[in-house]
């Protein structure tokens, strides 16, 4: 069976962000949630991405928004594609880097993260505006 409902996430700044608890509220809807299955998580943005990573420090979101600036500088002269912003090209890149969703198996009726996982949205844009996303639970 499927299961697949949309998500429209609140505006978020810059950066990355926890929302793992959005995802397990959705999950808490379904009729019947089974004990066991994947639930995949997908952005329809191409400038923002999903991650699962680290939960508990956040140290460790300034330090992935420092380490993707990094690799993926603004304004630099060899970027065509400027219409939409300075930010806009290398947000693109990043999302590429990232990825535009995560899969997550369930165990128990609850999605089995480790210990220390969360699922974060990838802000890439300096105004991004709400995000949409697609949660599909298949068993």
């Amino acid at each position: 069976m499927v299961y697949q409902t949309f998500i429209t996430l609140p505006e978020y700044r810059r950066g990355f962000h926890l929302i793992t608890r959005i995802i397990e509220a959705e999950l808490r809807k379904i009729p019947d949630l089974p004990q066991s299955g994947l639930v995949n998580v997908f952005i329809q943005h191409t400038s923002a991405g999903l991650t699962i990573n680290e939960n508990a420090d956040p140290s460790v979101r300034d330090d992935f928004e420092t380490i993707m600036n990094r690799l993926v500088p603004e304004n630099l002269r060899d970027y065509t594609h400027t219409l939409e912003g300075l930010d806009d090209m290398p947000a693109h890149v990043k999302a590429s880097m990232m990825g535009s969703s995560v899969t997550i198996p369930l165990s128990g009726g609850r999605m089995a993260l480790g210990t220390w996982q969360g699922i974060f949205l990838c802000e890439f844009r300096n105004h991004g505006g709400r995000r949409r996303l697609i949660l599909t639970v298949t068993w």
